[in-house]
């Protein structure tokens, strides 16, 4: 088993770092807000630091998922960032959904300290971080990712190598792409059976099952139906998500017309006071034209 530190306790570390305690590796973790590590450490067993430095004192593992770019950084970086404390030899593993251009920035910090990055964005959501059940797409050293994989395979259904560092967030951006036209297709259907007056739960149970088929449709359609947004992936993380794959298309000259369309339709979202809503929330804003 292995020494581990867990940076970032949210929706989707907190289960992240149960599932690494539970498989019996010794975990330490930060928190922005220590009362969220102190009720994980009460519930799991393992320490709580006071700084991403302290819990990755040791470690052979640090694991982050947290905001953005820049809270990456402040967990990396600095006299109180993990890479001032971390052993020679010792994988960073990130979780967190960041720009390529960060990932690659961190990972030559991370080289000039002896110690190996992995970019390792995930997709799968609460659900998917509370089984045990994510797909984790990895940059970075093949060394690295083999031996991170194992301790990953805690709280993964699969976890793949795509290539050198930043390819597992241009392939996060791949995701982010395909979920955003999927929603919004899946939203105009369901907006055009309301308006011609059929069923929607009999036209999904129909259509389902055929070639329209998809994890949206099958875990999204009811509450979209019932009206239930509080749940799920948030609208201003899908747009801090799509902002990243619109800019990285700039730099490598891919044209996603429906993905730039989308992002404004969340927009829309966002100014109808849906910030926090789940991302299928684009049936409402159908719904409210």
């Amino acid at each position: 088993m292995a020494k581990c530190a867990f940076l970032g306790l949210g929706v989707m570390g907190y289960p992240m770092a149960g599932h690494l305690a539970a498989a019996g590796h010794d975990v330490t973790v930060f928190n922005r807000t220590a009362s969220k590590a102190e009720a994980w450490a009460q519930e799991h067993g393992g320490a709580m630091a006071s700084t991403p430095a302290k819990a990755a004192e040791g470690a052979d593992f640090v694991m982050a998922c947290v905001g953005n770019d820049d809270d990456l950084r402040s967990v990396c970086l600095g006299d109180k960032g993990a890479f001032a404390s971390m052993k020679a030899g010792a994988v960073f593993v990130d979780h967190t959904t960041v720009s390529a251009a960060v990932t690659r920035e961190l990972y030559a910090a991370a080289d000039g300290v002896n110690v190996s990055f992995v970019d390792a964005p995930i997709s799968g959501g609460q659900a998917g971080a509370e089984n045990g059940q994510l797909s984790i797409m990895c940059g970075g050293d093949q060394g690295a990712f083999d031996r991170a994989e194992p301790i990953m395979q805690s709280y993964s259904k699969i976890c793949r190598r795509i290539g050198e560092s930043g390819a597992g967030q241009m392939t996060k951006m791949c995701n982010q792409i395909a979920i955003a036209g999927l929603v919004q297709g899946l939203s105009e259907a369901l907006h055009f059976a309301d308006k011609a007056g059929l069923d929607g739960r009999a036209v999904v149970e129909v259509i389902s099952q055929g070639a329209a088929g998809s994890w949206q449709m099958a875990n999204r359609y009811e509450t979209m139906l019932d009206d239930h947004f509080e749940h799920g992936f948030a609208v201003d993380w899908m747009r801090k998500d799509l902002g990243i794959c619109l800019a990285s298309a700039d730099e490598i000259a891919a044209s996603l017309p429906v993905t730039a369309l989308v992002d404004q339709f969340y927009k829309d979202v966002q100014k109808m006071g849906g910030g926090r809503w789940d991302t299928s929330s684009l049936f409402k804003r159908l719904q409210a034209l």
